[in-house]
Formats: C-alpha cells, sequence, structure tokens
C-alpha cells in the first residue's frame, strides 16, 4: 500500500530545498540528509521507522540547495548560495572540506557512482569535476550553453546529463569527455533529471509542467508526461527499474510507472511546493522535502 508512514515537521527554520538517501556500507544503518535556506544541513538516522536527529552541520553562509551521499554512504555533500561545496563525514558528522566553487557555481552536485568525484553545475554553462580526495578542480566538461540548474551520472559511470534554465538537456560521454547528445527538451527550466538504474533511460523535470523520458543511447523522446499542475522540480528513479517519483510546486509527490508512462499513486500531504524527492536503497520508501519545512517518509509496495 502507498501511504505515508513518517512525518517531521519544523525539521528546518526555512524551506527545505533538497535531500538524500543513503545507507552506511559499514553497518548497514539509513541516513536521510536535508538541506535548506536555513544554513543548515541535517542528518537523519532512519530507524523504527522514524527520523532522529544525529546530527545539525553548521558551516554555510547562505542557503544550502543541493545535497547528495557517496554510495559508499559515508560522506555528504552540500552545495550553497555561499558559493562553497562542502564535504562531511558522515560517521562523526564533521567537516572534512570546503571547496570554493566560485560565484553562484555550485546550485546542484552529485557524486559520481565510484565515489571518487562531485560533478556540479556552474552558470556560465560548464560541468565542474571536484576529486572527493583533493577538493581539487580535476576537469570540466563544457555545454557551451546557459546556467546549468541540474545534473546526474549514470548508474553505470558512462554518461552525465546537465538540464539548464533554457530547457536544454546535453548528455557528455564521461570516458572521453565528449558533448554526446544536446536535446532541445522543454521550454523552459530543467530543474532535475535523473537516469534509470540500468542507465538507459533519462528522465527531466521542468518547469514547463511536463516530466520527458529519453532513451539515452539514441537520445529519442520516449515519452513526454503530464499531471502535475505546476513547476516539476524534482524527479528520482526507483531502484527497481520501473518507477520514479517526481515533485512539484503544486504541492504533490506523485509515483509514476515508467514503462506504461502513467502515474500511479500521488500523495498531498505537504502544505507547499515540494522541492525534493528521493527513494531509498531498496525502492520501499520516498523521502520529500519543502517550503513547508516538513520531511515526509512514504510507503511504497515493493
Amino acid at each position: 500500500q502507498y501511504g505515508i508512514l513518517f512525518k517531521q515537521e519544523q525539521a528546518h527554520d526555512d524551506a527545505i530545498w533538497s535531500v538524500a538517501w543513503g545507507k552506511n556500507k559499514n553497518d548497514g544503518s539509513e541516513t536521510v540528509i536535508s538541506g535548506s535556506l536555513d544554513d543548515l544541513v541535517k542528518v537523519w538516522k532512519w530507524n523504527d521507522e522514524k527520523l532522529d536527529l544525529q546530527w545539525t552541520l553548521e558551516g554555510h553562509q547562505l542557503g544550502v540547495v543541493s545535497v547528495d551521499i557517496s554510495h559508499t554512504g559515508s560522506i555528504a555533500a552540500s552545495s550553497s548560495l555561499d558559493a562553497h561545496i562542502r564535504l562531511w563525514d558522515l560517521d562523526t558528522g564533521k567537516q572534512i572540506k570546503s571547496i570554493d566553487a566560485g560565484p553562484v557555481d555550485a546550485w546542484s552536485l552529485a557524486f559520481s557512482p565510484d565515489s571518487q568525484y562531485l560533478a556540479t553545475g556552474s552558470h556560465v554553462g560548464k560541468v565542474n569535476i571536484f576529486g572527493v580526495e583533493t577538493g581539487k578542480k580535476e576537469y570540466s566538461l563544457d555545454t557551451r550553453g546557459k546556467f546549468i540548474l541540474s545534473i546526474a551520472y549514470s548508474p553505470d559511470g558512462k554518461y552525465l546529463a546537465s538540464g539548464a534554465i533554457d530547457g536544454i538537456i546535453n548528455i557528455f560521454d564521461i570516458a572521453t569527455g565528449k558533448l554526446l547528445h544536446t536535446l532541445e527538451g522543454h521550454a523552459m527550466p530543467i530543474r532535475s533529471l535523473t537516469f534509470s538504474p540500468d542507465s538507459q533511460l533519462l528522465v527531466t523535470a521542468s518547469d514547463d509542467g511536463y516530466i520527458k523520458i529519453y532513451d539515452v543511447q539514441h537520445a529519442n523522446l520516449a515519452g513526454t508526461l503530464s499531471g502535475h499542475g505546476s513547476w516539476v522540480l524534482n524527479v528520482a528513479f526507483c531502484p527497481d527499474d520501473t518507477h520514479f517519483v517526481s515533485s512539484s510546486s503544486d504541492k504533490s509527490v506523485k509515483v509514476w510507472d515508467a514503462g506504461t508512462r502513467t502515474c500511479v499513486h500521488t500523495f498531498f500531504d505537504h502544505q507547499d511546493q515540494v522541492w525534493g524527492v528521493k527513494y531509498n536503497g531498496n525502492g520501499s520508501k520516498i523521502v520529500s522535502v519543502g517550503d513547508d519545512q516538513e520531511i515526509h517518509i512514504y510507503d511504497c509496495p515493493v
């Protein structure tokens, strides 16, 4: 059954714009991290069907706009309007590194599947790749385009996709650094993109209210989905390779079947726009965050 399992009210003192769900490879514990316009990153442990606040990570001078957890489950990354990326040790709650990304150059970030690199989109249309160990910029991928709002690695580590403020999608070959495809995806900003676990599909979310599905290899549009009444702010694929979830400024969270291209469930539990959604490791739960300063956990049939 789909249903809301847990609601953390007043999780932050301002809008929550980003969320990640990770699993510690050492002890198997599950961690949710949230990033808010209150300048804080919070680390929550998920056990016994509830969230327990483990750490409040201080350091950012301005709002936190993007968070991610490494695939090892041991490091978190956050980016902020203060133009800094911070790396945090999830075992100790301590900051590992602070990286100066340059003005407005860390809007969204993502760990590579091998947890060695961190990609972040910049306002001049470049994707900057930082070494997690070194904290240094290793290289850049140039879209020759506009401000990059969203980025995603394919789970197989072969591709990196970026979504820009003018609705253009770019897909890079990571091994060669070559730009493989430029897609005129949407008429408005692309807020989020996500690859399927088998790396065959790319799903994009835009302010135009549509979700699009692309066949990555051939760069073909495989489907256009409507259902949200406003901007689609986030999308995340389920580990089952079949479903994905979206969130919107219409205050809803929707679960979709990627095969049939239909909405299978809608959650209307937030009071305001929903900025972030993610699945947990086995796809049995979804977490969402939004302007109402709440974190919601939902049950999903597996």
